[in-house]
């Protein structure tokens, strides 16, 4: 009896070990695909902060290439581009600064109207030989505060040091986050003019072509805004600027992930906490509680983890990671069901093809990034002009294809127009720089359709008619598809 009992009780704790010891591997196992995942969120959100940014850095550079370019800059043209800059992108306000030699002071102040107005007693002027000043002769912001017209940006301590790195270097710089003139925290970017044609190889010819500035202040808010929006509600960000925590809580760095975000030339980091990160607890727990309870809460963490895993990979076997649309595959398998169902229920419906009209143009000149922004919107279009029975897939790039079941011809048509027009119309919000059009190809079938491929391969066909005829248009193959006789 008491053989039997010790060897019982033996069994017990063996079998009570061993499931502690599982719990244990399970909750590494979490731990490191938690880890994983709490990075790649932090890369995302950084990256998705640092798209907008750098769009907005981009058009600051083609507001240099304008102001340029200009012979005789008006107030009217001057508003055009502030417009165009604080409506496309992260900026929260635009300024033009000049450069004003010291022996043409007076003229410039006769010239304008309003003096030249130093920040006095900082004591930076006489920190430094001063030539020139940089006074501000045009300003917007989205707050409507701006600095005072005439005011030497490059006699700001703050400011000033930064101003003529960039004059320096030919290429836009960032200040630190600090408190901006139009109001809140945030950062501002100086990007060089130089006058049309003059050499700029070297310092000093840079110094010596140079026309003025084109300024642009970024909200700390709102960058973080853009970046905490690819993130869980429950999540903890913080942004950090030279070891010092501009935004957010004070994160710990050992249970944090962290990602770079760069705007021009200045790095930030970006520290993200999920505090769901998996515990001790219930691995402590099954040990205590005994040899039943271990082996259930042991079986059923694993059983979780491993239905966790398989939804995870059949939701990216199906679907587009960056729209989080339907991907090929899916579309595939979806258009037959459709197909099957049109037999079926003898009705007719359509098969959308749409392209993107000279996509690679993004891409070359704005960078992967803003064009996997334009990619996301437009998959964002679509999906807002889509029935619940409607079915829209990204087959990879930049082209998009949608199944339209009970659908006749003239309502498929009707829905493709006005598609190519909701695409036009964001072109025009977005303003040139990330402008886009599309093409759209339609087919339809029916209950004597032959199949998937017939029905893909006329609205492909039609597709490419819709882009040689200039693209940013609808065309329609000709006839339904029909099973031979």
């Amino acid at each position: 009896m008491r053989l039997r009992f010790w060897l019982g009780y033996a069994i017990v704790v063996a079998i009570a070990a061993g499931s502690v010891a599982m719990a244990l591997v399970v909750r590494d196992r979490e731990s490191d695909s938690f880890e994983r995942a709490q990075q790649a969120a932090a890369v995302r959100a950084a990256n998705q902060a640092e798209a907008l940014a750098a769009l907005s850095v981009g058009q600051l550079a083609s507001a240099a290439a304008f102001y340029q370019a200009v012979e005789q800059l008006t107030t009217h043209k001057s508003e055009v581009m502030a417009d165009s800059l604080l409506d496309a992108g992260a900026l929260s306000g635009t300024a033009l600064l000049l450069a004003v030699p010291d022996e043409r002071r007076a003229e410039f102040e006769s010239t304008r109207g309003y003096p030249i107005v130093e920040r006095a007693g900082l004591g930076f002027r006489a920190a430094r030989q001063r030539d020139a000043y940089f006074p501000i002769v045009f300003a917007a912001s989205h707050s409507g505060l701006e600095p005072p017209l005439g005011y030497d940006v490059g006699g700001d301590f703050k400011r000033g040091e930064y101003l003529l790195r960039a004059r320096d270097r030919g290429e836009p710089l960032a200040t630190p986050a600090m408190h901006l003139p139009i109001g809140g925290t945030g950062i501002n970017v100086f990007h060089p003019i130089y006058r049309d044609g003059a050499p700029t190889a070297t310092v000093d010819q840079r110094r010596a072509a140079l026309i003025g500035f084109a300024a642009g202040a970024f909200h700390v808010p709102r960058l973080a805004a853009a970046a905490t929006a690819a993130l869980d509600d429950d999540v903890d960000a913080e942004l950090v600027e030279g070891g010092r925590t501009v935004l957010g809580p004070q994160l710990p760095r050992e249970d944090a992930a962290t990602a770079p975000l760069r705007i021009a030339d200045r790095t930030w980091l970006l520290v993200v906490r999920d505090p769901s990160r998996p515990g001790v607890g219930l691995p402590v727990l099954i040990a205590v509680v005994g040899l039943a309870l271990a082996v259930v809460l042991g079986a059923l963490v694993l059983v979780w983890s491993r239905q966790e895993r398989m939804r995870e990979l059949a939701l990216e076997a199906g679907h587009d990671p960056l729209t989080g649309l339907k991907n090929r595959r899916r579309f595939d398998e979806d258009l037959r069901a459709e197909l099957a169902r049109s037999r079926r229920e003898k009705t007719t419906g359509a098969v959308l093809m749409l392209d993107l009209d000279d996509f690679k143009r993004v891409n070359d000149t704005l960078g992967h990034p803003v064009g996997d922004l334009v990619i996301a919107e437009i998959a964002a279009v679509l999906t807002g002009r889509m029935r619940v029975t409607d079915v829209l897939a990204r087959l990879g790039g930049d082209e998009f294809a949608i199944v339209l079941p009970h659908c006749e011809l003239d309502e498929a048509e009707e829905i493709a127009e006005e598609i190519v027009r909701a695409v036009r119309r964001r072109a025009s919000a977005a303003g040139s720089a990330a402008a886009i059009t599309a093409s759209v190809g339609i087919a339809t079938f029916g209950p004597d359709s032959p199949g998937a491929d017939p029905v893909l391969a006329s609205a492909d066909q039609a597709l490419y008619e819709a882009k040689d005829a200039g693209g940013d248009t609808v065309r329609t193959a000709i006839g339904t598809v029909r099973a031979a006789s």
